[in-house]
């Protein structure tokens, strides 16, 4: 992955910091996190937050392997 430098209010990163050591995130990966969630809410205006968080949730337990197939009985 690619990185850059890039200047942010000092505001955003100390509440970044602060939120990121309570959900075990460092700064940047909070920053991070609430750049995927504000991208897809923007790409998606429709949605709820709730239902865009629990697909980001779901894409992270596709990538560790923890899905189970759903049977449509």
């Amino acid at each position: 992955m690619a990185t850059a430098s890039i200047r942010l209010d000092q505001n955003l990163v100390e509440k970044a910091s602060i939120m990121g050591k309570a959900l075990n995130r460092s700064t940047p990966k909070q920053i991070e996190h609430w750049a995927k969630i504000g991208e897809m809410m923007e790409d998606n205006p429709d949605l709820p937050y709730e239902f865009v968080k629990q697909v980001i949730i779901s894409r992270a337990e596709k990538e560790a392997g923890k899905l189970e197939p759903y049977s449509f009985d």
